[in-house]
């Protein structure tokens, strides 16, 4: 068990070195928000100079002035600075008037509902394209050396949250007897220490993160006042508080709840801790669930609640399960009763983290190519498989804890077996100590100063240097002894913890799941900071549909009135065949492919998904078999109807239909 256990330990620290390094060294953080929509819209040629840019995305944003950057070809800037919310997601920024023609450049930089950055860049152009020398400004929001220490300092966050609200959680309901061991203590003041100090860290990183990404911001208290002002820094603000409040809360549990011997007394503290204890962590996960993807989307009234349970019960079984691999390993001993609690505590938080968990997966996801085609849903698989793997390995846990249960008494009995080695290798060293430092003849300091040369206390050849030196001689060997019975106890201490084969069982199970817990945190944090599912699905249907629009949309359609000379071709063209206005041109041409200049024709647009239409357009004739309108408008986009009627003499007429994609 002496070899096993170490190459174990040391082949468990790799496996989460080498997960850490691939999942640090996986893609940038994605933007949680995501750009939908704009007018004018990306590489479109509009004749005239729009009076402002709009931009439309998935989910609010908060955007500030200067957010939206227009430059023309020649790299200077059109727009007044001012940006202004349109209503809905959609925002816009007024241009100045005057525009030459050419290539626009558009640059955007917010931050989205959830409190990540989003940042991109496209052009338009006015009259026709041209070379532009726009320099596009750097993207650093949510990257570079700023973006790298925010996101440690996400991961630091979560870690201390974990071990503060877990570990005080385990000593109140699992082991009260805890509250006055050393190794315990540290686990929930370190946990604290974390949280407070990777607070303060990302509010003073928060305004450069999210604006540009230089090192010098971090300390700019412009751009810290501005912080305070948003959703974000108001949440790193009241965790902040909340923190203060923890703080008092622990130094009740390890200094007057530890001493409190009236069983009456501990009781009542036990109560007021308990309640205080979670009205201050439900406090601190709400901070989270306030700020980040439970306050978007579709049901965030109800999602936040949820998220706070789900990060408490994250809190109460890591937290705790942290603890108890301390214990085990640190604290000279654990009562099975303690270890049977947590595991009832640990089943009612995975039972809870099922629940709520399935319930974000719908929300973030939504459907199963979302789940399997996206990054999102990807982590989120993984995140499933390393629960199960945990709940596997809890399971065995149970297992060596009825063990443990079992072999108390044995374990009692091992005990005194050590004690009673320790004793006798006590009286081994003690004496050999005394002689050393008793003995005054000068065989004895002849002895001594071979031992321990100049510093012994006598001169070369035995005899006494003086009183004064006895007594630096008796304290060194005083202070050896003390070394030498300290390092024994800590000896018999460990050889306690390990006489008991069931506590050694648990011992390597719970490490493997709290090694398994690790790797769990990061994935999660990850998760914490990838565009939803549900969201890059939507962003990508509206991409989509654009793409399959991207140009002049051009149909030719067969027709036949039935009459004489009642055949011929419709061309239809419309540009540029997108949403909104769009000039129309219809040709006639008899089948010798001349042109056919029919008495009447007339169009309509039906959107039978929406229940837009029929939309009515009756064009003007412009020469032989030609018609034309300008400002036909499509609302919206979608799989539109277009429905032709031609009519070539009194009484004969037909009408042709085409489905087409419209964006």
């Amino acid at each position: 068990m002496k070899t096993i256990a170490p190459r174990f330990r040391h082949l468990l620290l790799l496996l989460l070195a080498v997960t850490g390094a691939l999942l640090a060294g996986a893609a940038p953080v994605s933007a949680h928000a995501a750009l939908t929509g704009s007018d004018p819209k990306q590489g479109a040629v509009v004749k005239q100079a729009p009076i402002r840019v709009s931009l439309t995305f998935s989910e609010e944003v908060a955007m500030s002035d200067g957010s939206v950057r227009v430059l023309d070809p020649a790299g200077k800037r059109v727009d007044t600075g001012k940006t202004t919310d349109l209503g809905g997601t959609t925002y816009g920024v007024p241009l100045h008037s005057g525009l030459p023609d050419g290539t626009f450049t558009v640059a955007y930089q917010v931050v989205s509902a959830d409190s990540h950055p989003v940042s991109g860049a496209f052009t338009f152009s006015i009259g026709a394209p041209s070379k532009t020398t726009a320099a596009l400004p750097d993207q650093t929001a949510g990257g570079g050396v700023v973006g790298g220490l925010y996101g440690v300092a996400r991961y630091l966050s979560y870690a201390g949250f974990i071990l503060t609200v877990g570990g005080a959680a385990f000593v109140l309901a699992c082991w009260p007897r805890g509250a006055g061991v050393r190794p315990v203590q540290r686990v929930v003041v370190g946990g604290w220490i974390t949280l407070t100090g990777a607070t303060l860290a990302m509010l003073l990183m928060r305004g450069s993160y999210t604006g540009s990404g230089a090192v010098g911001d971090i300390f700019d208290l412009t751009l810290l006042g501005q912080v305070l002002q948003t959703k974000s820094g108001a949440a790193l603000v009241s965790r902040l508080l909340l923190l203060a409040a923890a703080a008092l809360f622990i130094a009740v549990l390890f200094g007057a709840y530890e001493k409190r011997t009236d069983p009456k007394e501990k009781k009542d503290l036990t109560f007021g801790l308990a309640i205080g204890g979670a009205v201050v962590a439900a406090g601190l996960a709400a901070t989270w669930a306030m700020a980040e993807h439970a306050s978007t989307g579709i049901q965030a009234g109800l999602a936040m609640p949820v998220d706070v349970l789900h990060l408490l019960s994250v809190a109460a079984w890591l937290g705790g399960l942290t603890t108890l691999l301390v214990a085990l390993y640190r604290a000279p001993s654990i009562e099975a009763r303690a270890v049977r609690r947590f595991s009832r505590v640990a089943f009612c938080a995975v039972s809870t983290l099922a629940a709520t968990g399935l319930y974000q997966s719908w929300r973030q996801v939504g459907s199963w190519s979302a789940l399997t085609g996206t990054r999102y849903g990807q982590l989120l698989l993984l995140k499933i498989g390393l629960v199960a793997v945990m709940v596997g390995v809890a399971w065995i846990s149970r297992k060596w804890t009825g063990r443990l249960s079992e072999g108390l008494a044995p374990e009692a009995a091992a005990t005194a077996v050590i004690e009673e080695r320790t004793r006798s290798e006590e009286a081994v060293t003690v004496p050999t100590g005394g002689a050393s430092k008793g003995s005054s003849s000068g065989d004895a300091g002849g002895a001594a100063g071979a031992g321990s040369g100049a510093g012994a206390g006598v001169d070369g050849t035995g005899a006494d240097t003086g009183s004064g030196s006895g007594a630096g001689v008796d304290g060194k060997r005083s202070a050896q002894l003390a070394r030498q019975r300290a390092a024994l106890a800590t000896a018999r201490d460990k050889r306690m913890r390990d006489a008991d084969p069931g506590r050694s069982g648990l011992r390597r199970s719970v490490l493997t799941e709290a090694g398994v817990a690790v790797v769990l945190l990061v994935v999660t944090t990850v998760l914490t900071s990838t565009e939803p599912g549900r969201t890059e699905e939507e962003a990508k249907a509206v991409t989509a549909a654009a793409s399959q629009r991207s140009g002049p949309l051009s149909l030719k359609l067969a027709f036949d009135t039935g009459g004489q000379d009642g055949k011929g071709t419709l061309l239809l063209d419309m540009d540029p065949g997108r949403t909104g206005s769009n000039d129309m041109h219809v040709y006639a041409e008899r089948p010798n492919g001349k042109a056919f200049d029919v008495p009447e024709v007339k169009v309509s647009f039906t959107l039978a998904a929406k229940k837009i239409g029929p939309l009515p357009v009756v064009p003007d004739h412009i020469a032989t078999g030609h018609w034309s309108a300008s400002g036909v408008q499509i609302p919206v986009a979608g799989d539109w109807k277009i429905a032709v009627t031609v009519r070539t003499s009194d009484i004969d007429q037909v009408t042709v239909n085409k489905n087409v994609k419209i964006g």
